[in-house]
């Protein structure tokens, strides 16, 4: 089925339960073959029936084409840069350089600074960008200075900018949505100024947030964006981003995180010392890549801009508040999200929140925990029925200490 013509059939307006299932569900026919309640749609997302046809082209390439599979792959490479590009709002495709992962994108932007820069960032950030900051700095490859959550346990780009002026910087490392609580980071722009204006740069990690919470990097004044297809765009694992701005790329910086794709005539096979690298974004590029994951993120990324994430945005703040009553009647309590503070999930502060998981995927329930903090995200797939039942369950675990109890009789 093609989705550009299946959301047609949706119409305008507020997407609506009844419609989703008749229209959309259909394209996510084997996932939905479960009776399980999924709600750990900010870890990894569910993907498209299409996904696996799109991986049987990229395989279908090699072996039909063998060494010219290489025309189709590298045109699959812009097609998914492009389409990161119109996620973010990102000036040009060329921004946007493929990685594996938010990390290794991490990695290139602090290993094209000079010197050992000075990098400021949170005490919330995921943990592949908190371990590798960390693993840096103990080795003194890069000087880092933690900002710590406030009593509410939320952070503000006011204290990055406050930090910034008292001590200066090189590097400000900060996520839009937070990966524990959820919240999601105001004032990002006036915090790039403030960057900019005391010589540093802005790096934001857009992970948590593309594809449930529209997303603009120029009009954020980023430097650097870094993210991937695993949650929100369906896209699975290996479909990494990093993007660089216009203005970065035009300021002479080299990097070392490089390959032999990056050459600036790839195939002809030239040797010059020093080497001679393509122009903008395509300077990082580097050895041969993987490419099946630009395929496997295609349909997700497809259906996040087909669908429009501001659209999606909408059905999402409408589940969410609802599952965040039906969590109020089941008399759970530390409740946070569902508001346009927050991003795609809510998060419920636990003191055993790291085993509830395990209890509630006994009652049929998917969902995460990360340290003290058990995390809830339907996405537009999800029924209402199945949040009210899943608030259910998580009562009874929290508030009883019992197992929950299964009811395998009434899922669909």
């Amino acid at each position: 089925m093609n989705v550009t013509n299946v959301v047609a059939a949706l119409g305008d307006g507020p997407l609506r339960e009844d419609a989703i299932a008749e229209h959309i569900a259909p394209l996510f026919s084997r996932v939905l073959a479960s009776d399980r309640i999924y709600l750990a749609n900010h870890s990894l997302g569910r993907p498209l029936d299409r996904m696996a046809d799109d991986v049987a082209e990229a395989t279908a390439l090699w072996y039909g084409k063998l060494g010219d599979a290489w025309d189709g792959w590298l045109a699959e490479r812009e097609a998914f840069r492009s389409r990161i590009a119109r996620l973010i709002g990102a000036e040009r495709p060329d921004c946007i350089v493929p990685r594996t992962s938010a990390g290794q994108s991490l990695r290139a932007v602090l290993n094209a600074l000079p010197g050992r820069p000075r990098v400021v960032t949170t005490r919330g950030e995921f943990d592949s960008v908190d371990l590798i900051l960390k693993q840096y700095a103990s080795l003194g490859r890069i000087e880092v200075r933690w900002v710590e959550p406030d009593e509410r346990d939320e952070f503000s780009a006011e204290a990055l900018n406050r930090e910034v002026e008292r001590g200066g910087a090189d590097l400000v490392v900060i996520s839009l949505v937070m990966f524990m609580t959820g919240q999601l980071m105001n004032g990002l722009d006036h915090l790039a100024e403030t960057c900019h204006a005391r010589g540093a740069q802005l790096l934001v990690d857009v992970y948590h947030a593309v594809g449930t919470v529209p997303v603009d990097v120029q009009k954020m004044g980023a430097d650097f964006a870094i993210g991937g297809s695993y949650k929100y765009l369906r896209g699975g694992p290996g479909a990494g981003y990093l993007y660089l701005s216009p203005q970065f790329l035009e300021s002479g910086l080299q990097p070392l995180d490089t390959g032999w794709f990056a050459n600036n005539e790839t195939f002809s096979f030239q040797r010059p010392d020093p080497p001679v690298l393509k122009k903008g974004g395509d300077a990082f590029l580097e050895g041969t890549p993987a490419v099946l994951p630009w395929y496997q993120a295609r349909s997700g990324s497809e259906f996040a801009l087909t669908m429009g994430v501001p659209r999606l945005r909408e059905y999402s703040l409408q589940q969410l508040r609802a599952l965040r009553g039906y969590l109020e009647e089941a008399g759970v309590t530390g409740v946070t999200g569902g508001d346009e503070h927050h991003g795609g999930f809510l998060s419920v502060r636990l003191k055993n929140a790291m085993e509830i998981p395990k209890l509630l995927e006994r009652d049929g329930v998917i969902c995460d925990a990360r340290g003290e903090r058990l995390r809830l995200c339907p996405d537009c797939l999800t029924r209402d029925s199945e949040l009210r039942r899943a608030a259910l369950s998580l009562g009874e675990a929290v508030c009883t200490g019992n197992q929950p109890v299964s009811r395998s009789s009434n899922r669909r």
